[in-house]
């Protein structure tokens, strides 16, 4: 990998503290929700089918808000969005969290995931414009601070709402976020000319409305978005089937008890927080097509592993191989398609995450039906066939890596 003529900036300057802040704040406020769930649905006497439909509100509030978000970002770059979102999810939250009927539950967190998805695609076009202009990959890094975020604050979200109460946990995680958006609004880089200018090579001359509607979206270039947003959902799809699935896998096919069944999500998790911060490292040596290949392999391993363990402590390794494989995938995912040439910044990042949102959705409802059939062992075993398609489609990550000359 080359990057020509890199701004001379510090490992960690202000501009990347703040885009590392932001991811942060986007996790732990994911986080903080699912110590909540449980409170809201005893409140609302509502079932789980119902926590599912809530669940796909969150998701639509995502998919609906990104188009927008990404043309913010074409027009006025991606701070200002960035902060937008980050300021109103503040407040989203609490209103989540102290909905007083199911209705005002619905829109509230439609409300809630049009906030922190919006944030998502618009702290990723910031992180990647951030990129083209540092002498080192930072994408993995920063989905490491996510996943610090919602550790922190999955895991402080349940002693606090013990100690204090649910209202005062939705006024904390508030006050948090409120908090850390008065550093992103000091620090965050400002990149309108990055997205006036993608390549880093100033035009001839200022194109005219009807040129710049042209080329902005060629067929060619959103192709390419789309192709890199389904390879980034293929790869999402295993740390979904994780998430959701891995507890009830250890206790009802390996016959974990209840205290041991969430091992397997906090090796998963704790292995995939560790190597992202590990990731760009390995991405600037080995590059992104290579750095793909290398960790997909590992998912793959990891997965086999867990869907032939006749042990715990086997299954164990291997969902914890699959969180080093899946680490840093979907991070190269993201500067590949926040990279497209043709597209105005902010675009690509856009289709790549709704698409990823997408297939979030769909995960959970996929796989309970497909193990209701086959078992979750069979399911773990496909998911890592599935990654066969990661392997073959590897170099569409190139991109990832491209050439940039930098502008201070």
């Amino acid at each position: 990998m080359t990057l020509a003529s890199p701004i001379s900036l510090g490992r960690f300057p202000p501009a990347r503290r703040a885009v590392a802040l932001a991811f942060f704040v986007n996790g732990f406020g994911i986080g903080s929700w699912a110590p909540e769930v449980p409170i809201l649905a005893a409140r609302l006497d509502i079932g789980e089918k119902t926590i599912g439909f809530l669940i796909v509100a969150f998701g639509l509030g995502g998919i609906l808000t990104m188009p927008l978000i990404a043309r913010a970002i074409g027009r006025l770059g991606s701070r200002p969005p960035m902060l937008l979102t980050h300021f109103f999810a503040a407040f989203a939250f609490p209103a989540l969290i102290i909905a007083p009927s199911l209705g005002f539950a619905f829109v509230a967190i439609f409300l809630f995931g049009a906030m922190f998805a919006g944030m998502d695609a618009a702290m990723n076009a910031n992180a990647i414009t951030l990129e083209r202009h540092m002498d080192r990959a930072i994408m993995s890094s920063s989905h490491g601070f996510w996943s610090v975020g919602g550790f922190v604050g999955a895991g402080a979200g349940g002693p606090i709402i013990a100690a204090f109460g649910y209202q005062t946990h939705a006024a904390v995680v508030a006050a948090v976020i409120l908090i850390c958006f008065a550093f992103v609004w000091k620090m965050a880089r400002d990149d309108r000319a990055a997205s006036a200018v993608k390549s880093g090579e100033a035009p001839a001359r200022r194109p005219d409305a009807r040129t710049k509607a042209a080329s902005a979206y060629s067929p060619a270039a959103l192709f390419s978005a789309v192709a890199i947003g389904l390879f980034a959902l293929v790869a999402m799809l295993p740390e979904g089937g994780t998430i959701d699935w891995s507890a009830l896998y250890l206790k009802t096919e390996l016959g974990a008890d209840t205290a041991t069944s969430g091992f397997a999500l906090a090796a998963f998790s704790a292995a995939m927080a560790i190597f992202r911060f590990l990731g760009d490292d390995i991405r600037n040596r080995l590059g992104a097509v290579k750095t793909v290949r290398l960790f997909a392999f590992v998912a793959a391993c990891g997965l086999l592993l867990a869907g032939l363990a006749d042990h715990l402590l086997v299954a164990l390794a291997g969902f914890a191989l699959a969180g080093i494989g899946l680490a840093n995938i979907v991070p190269i995912a993201f500067s590949a398609a926040g990279n497209v040439k043709g597209l105005p910044d902010g675009t690509g990042i856009s289709i790549a995450t709704a698409i990823g949102y997408s297939g979030g959705l769909m995960a959970p409802s996929v796989i309970g039906f497909i193990a209701e059939h086959v078992g979750l062992a069979t399911v773990y075993l496909g998911m890592a066939g599935l990654l066969a398609i990661v392997l073959i489609l590897s170099g569409m990550m190139a991109g990832a890596d491209r050439e940039v000359a930098a502008t201070p």
